[in-house]
């Protein structure tokens, strides 16, 4: 496979608001970055995003050569890849049109060049299925937004190699992601199985009358969401341990977690129920500009990576 100091070109393919942060990142990251996308003015919409993105990568400090100059746009997906040493996809949660993408990408690049797609919750091993080189064909999910938030899933389909697996998480590290390999494939990944799973007792509890909308929200943003955001669930467990770490919490704790689990919700998002939280959500939100509340959500996000990439022991 490539070696990750040759990927100097990467190919964006879509370029909505995930294939659009991307091509900011790699762009701060000091690549060439050609794009292709054929919807209706995309590629305005594109260099407006990455207009938008670039304060926000200065404050995260660019690489020697970061240029908004080495994005080129090109309608012919084709065009696109050429040059291309490594390509990150970004097109609709569609598998069949997924399938015959990739077969296309696969059937113009060298077979040394990596496919990776950002999909949420399809499985690479269809989306590889009719390619002629399935072994460079893999998962590189990001957490949205990809230009500022580090985390990457890579994950191979059955006929992924080992060989691009490990060159894709390189290739994440030394652009300064924080890539995991889930050992196999399952729907939606992890991040967004452990999102579903908090939000299914969100819809739950909010169906049930047992909080708002607005209470859910500052239970998270002012309770454990603070922490999560510095540790992840077990060693935040294992902290709350004391001396005896999760070991003692678990053998405190176990029998009433159980309980718990038996008593979550499954609730079906019924037009009722989306009725009911989109009201609460717009009550909410009375009186504050969204954007406004994005830009100072990502200001606080620049500043809690920088604080955190400063911190010697965390994880």
């Amino acid at each position: 496979m490539t070696e990750v100091n040759k990927i100097k070109c990467v190919a964006v393919v879509g370029t909505g608001v995930i294939g659009a942060s991307w091509a900011a990142y790699f762009l701060a990251h000091g690549m060439d970055v050609r794009c292709t996308d054929p919807s209706p003015g995309a590629e305005e919409k594109l260099r407006a995003a990455v207009g938008r993105h670039w304060p926000i990568l200065e404050g995260l400090g660019l690489a020697e050569g970061a240029s908004q100059e080495r994005l080129t746009f090109h309608a012919d997906l084709e065009v696109a890849l050429q040059g291309a040493a490594f390509v990150q996809e970004n097109g609709p949660e569609n598998e069949q049109l997924k399938i015959e993408l990739f077969r296309r990408m696969d059937a113009v690049l060298p077979a040394n060049v990596i496919l990776a797609s950002s999909s949420s919750g399809l499985l690479m091993s269809k989306v590889q299925s009719a390619c002629r080189h399935p072994e460079r064909v893999l998962l590189g999910h990001p957490f949205n937004p990809p230009h500022m938030i580090p985390l990457v899933e890579v994950i191979g389909g059955e006929k992924t190699s080992e060989q691009a697996v490990a060159q894709a998480m390189d290739f994440y590290t030394a652009i300064g992601k924080r890539p995991i390999h889930p050992r196999k494939e399952v729907k939606g990944h992890i991040a967004n199985r452990l999102q579903a799973a908090l939000w299914r007792e969100a819809f739950h509890l909010v169906e049930q009358g047992v909080a708002t909308v607005s209470d859910i929200d500052t239970a998270i943003a002012h309770g454990p969401g603070l922490r999560w955001a510095l540790l992840g669930p077990f060693m935040n467990l294992h902290l709350s341990g004391g001396d005896g770490g999760l070991r003692h919490l678990l053998d405190h704790l176990g029998p009433p977690i159980e309980s718990w689990w038996a008593d979550l919700g499954a609730p079906s998002i019924t037009e009722a129920l989306k009725e009911k939280i989109v009201k609460e959500m717009d009550a909410e939100l009375a009186g504050k500009e969204q954007g406004m509340l994005t830009a100072e959500r990502d200001q606080l996000l620049v500043d809690l990576i920088q604080a955190k990439t400063t911190a010697r022991n965390l994880p």
